[in-house]
């Protein structure tokens, strides 16, 4: 990652939360599959975005819950590899779960469900908070300059340089 200057550069951006939010969703479908098909006759999209299927009251609504929670941390890794600066998680996390209030108000209306809001700002929490403690851990790590100068060094007295 280059940590110069910065450049408005909105097609980077686009790319950046597409990206996000397919992993996402694949992440998302992945743990829904190991954990809610095997409870329910047919798995569909309603377990993604029908604010109706999080409920406190089944274990199937606990493992979709699970699903969710579980999708905010690999979102932390995410977040990490893909917009590798601390300071814009939040901004990547919150994008991705205003996109996803929107996907589930066109698919099953108003999110009137607590558990949901509960989960999903919990989730976009953990998504944020992990992924600006990964970053931080990388911008903070020292950058060995003596390897860099022996390695100078080296190529000045082979005549590389």
């Amino acid at each position: 990652m280059f940590y110069g200057a910065v450049v408005w550069d909105p097609w980077l951006i686009v790319s950046q939360i597409v990206c996000l939010l397919c992993l996402y969703y694949l992440t998302l479908g992945l743990f829904m599959a190991v954990l809610v098909s095997a409870r329910v006759p047919r798995m569909s999209l309603v377990y993604l975005f029908d604010f109706s299927t999080l409920v406190t009251s089944t274990v199937t609504g606990w493992c979709a819950i699970a699903s969710f929670l579980l999708s905010s941390l690999a979102g932390a890794g995410y977040l990490f590899h893909l917009i590798e600066r601390a300071k814009k998680c939040l901004d990547f996390s919150a994008t991705l779960y205003i996109i996803h209030l929107f996907i589930c108000i066109i698919y099953g209306g108003w999110p009137s469900s607590i558990t949901w809001w509960v989960v999903n700002i919990t989730s976009l929490a953990l998504m944020s908070f992990l992924g600006k403690r990964l970053c931080i851990r990388r911008e903070l790590q020292e950058i060995p300059i003596a390897r860099l100068r022996s390695d100078h060094a080296d190529h000045h007295h082979n005549g590389s340089i």
